[in-house]
């Protein structure tokens, strides 16, 4: 874990930030603002960034790499939210601001760079910011939205079905995620998985 500026490829992730889908409308003034709060953290393949249940949260950006967001029950059972790779970010922000315990957790699916801060951190900067505050909050609708989208798949689309829906929305991740985490993503076996694209149903 290091600084922006102690890292020895701090000019890449400077270039990584600006390319984020929330950074990437933030003013040169405003980078170098928060830059000094971001901590880079390099992730091995199955780690967990964030764990269900907790109230200490952060804000993640991803630099490299496949994360994904994931809620288990009493039982121990798991289901996959959402994927997420370089460019994009993760965040507990709306249980933060509800003032209740993280509903998920956040792992990586690969090996995987991310910069973080502290969520109070996050948020005090984004009170200093508006412009950036209200497209922040629209790409955490659009994440609720998309989850929920994909919630519902899961009732109303066959095996095949889903699979395509997955493809047609995320073609750059579907050759990243393992066979196991994929399937289980769409409720499916890996067997049947495998068995679907062998057949030339999907």
């Amino acid at each position: 874990m290091s600084s922006v500026d102690s890292h020895p490829e701090k000019n890449v992730i400077r270039v990584q930030l600006a390319h984020n889908i929330v950074l990437k409308g933030m003013t040169a003034a405003q980078m170098v603002e928060l830059e000094p709060h971001l901590e880079v953290v390099d992730c091995q393949k199955g780690e967990a960034l964030l764990n269900q249940g907790v109230h200490e949260m952060e804000q993640y950006f991803i630099l490299d790499g496949v994360l994904k967001r994931v809620v288990t029950n009493a039982e121990a059972k798991e289901m996959i939210l959402r994927f997420t790779e370089e460019g994009d970010m993760e965040t507990s922000y709306a249980a933060w601001r509800l003032g209740t315990p993280t509903p998920y957790s956040i792992l990586s699916v690969t090996k995987a760079r991310v910069a973080k801060l502290p969520m109070r951190e996050w948020v005090a900067f984004l009170e200093r910011h508006p412009g950036i505050k209200q497209s922040f909050e629209y790409s955490v609708m659009q994440e609720m939205s998309e989850i929920m989208a994909h919630t519902i798949t899961l009732h109303l689309l066959d095996a095949p079905g889903r699979f395509k829906r997955f493809v047609r929305k995320h073609p750059e991740l579907q050759d990243r995620i393992p066979k196991k985490e994929l399937a289980s993503y769409l409720n499916l076996s890996a067997e049947t998985l495998s068995r679907l694209k062998k057949s030339g149903k999907i």
